[in-house]
């Protein structure tokens, strides 16, 4: 894959803290930014797939009420009211 430069405004404390990163991992500051994208959008996708899923289970009707919830892991561990 090619690489596109892109251009973003940071702050300079903030470029300062990627910077002793990098140097801290002797790694560049594209290397520091480019993982730190990575997993931005890693994590990301990650949450939309679980909240589609939640909304289609919803939508199908396999949910537990919160109080069965609740009193599940009240008894699960020994709390009270």
């Amino acid at each position: 894959m090619t690489d596109t430069t892109a251009a973003i405004s940071i702050d300079p404390e903030r470029l300062a803290e990627i910077d002793a990163l990098a140097t801290s991992t002797d790694r560049t500051r594209d290397e520091i930014v480019r993982e730190a994208i990575d997993e931005y959008l890693y994590t990301s996708a990650w949450q939309m797939e679980r909240i589609e899923a939640g909304l289609a289970a919803v939508r199908e009707g396999r949910v537990v009420p919160a109080e069965e919830v609740y009193a599940r892991l009240a008894a699960r561990y020994g709390w009270s009211d």
